[in-house]
């Protein structure tokens, strides 16, 4: 079992000074490695058809709403799972998650993963690579402290990617985005994209609800 994870929006709690009203952390899961590759290819094969360079990577805050649509509906089809958490920061009264964003980061990350109704076990986990060498170091014990215990085991390793250079990494990406998007109201494309590939979800949590 192979986990991408990725998040939308940011984890500051400066709501009057620009931060995000929430907060959204994705896992896109493939049961079967092999998926996971063919998935890869499309996404590669897209990026020539769109006559981009081997190194342009895929960000949904970045790309045109025509690549957006052009992405979701190449890998719409694909054999994978969505379980996402959406964190809106209003629901959110701890002290110590509100004043440290990596905190906050790191709480989310563990909570989509932890509360899965087994449906993810002994899975090599591939996080965006953000944050500095310690951060990481930080995160890794954290999550493999909080969620492998003698009688379940739900992360078998875990690695930080590079998304310019992990297109699945960016797959998530893609998909925690056009989760966010939807609770954009005000956005004319706040469901098109999540409408694209809502088939392939297992879970969205709301946190609090």
């Amino acid at each position: 079992m192979l986990v991408f994870i990725d998040d939308s929006g940011d984890p500051g709690f400066k709501l009057d000074k620009g931060s995000s009203k929430s907060f959204v952390i994705c896992c896109v899961i493939f049961d079967d490695e092999l998926e996971a590759e063919k998935t890869a290819l499309k996404i590669k094969e897209l990026r020539r058809r769109l006559k981009k360079s081997d190194f342009f990577e895929f960000k949904f805050n970045k790309c045109s709403k025509k690549f957006r649509k052009e992405f979701l509906m190449t890998i719409a089809e694909s054999k994978f799972r969505i379980r996402a958490i959406v964190m809106p920061k209003e629901r959110i009264y701890s002290e110590e998650l509100k004043s440290s964003k990596e905190s906050f980061y790191s709480f989310t990350v563990k909570t989509v993963l932890k509360h899965n109704f087994g449906k993810i076990k002994n899975a090599k986990v591939r996080l965006d690579g953000r944050g500095d060498r310690l951060f990481r170091r930080k995160l890794l014990v954290y999550l493999r402290k909080s969620l492998n215990t003698s009688e379940q085991k739900i992360i078998k390793n875990l690695k930080f990617r590079d998304s310019k250079k992990d297109v699945l990494i960016q797959l998530a990406d893609m998909v925690a985005g056009s989760i966010n998007r939807t609770f954009d109201k005000d956005k004319t494309d706040s469901k098109t994209y999540w409408d694209i590939i809502k088939r392939r979800k297992e879970d969205l949590w709301i946190f609090g609800k």
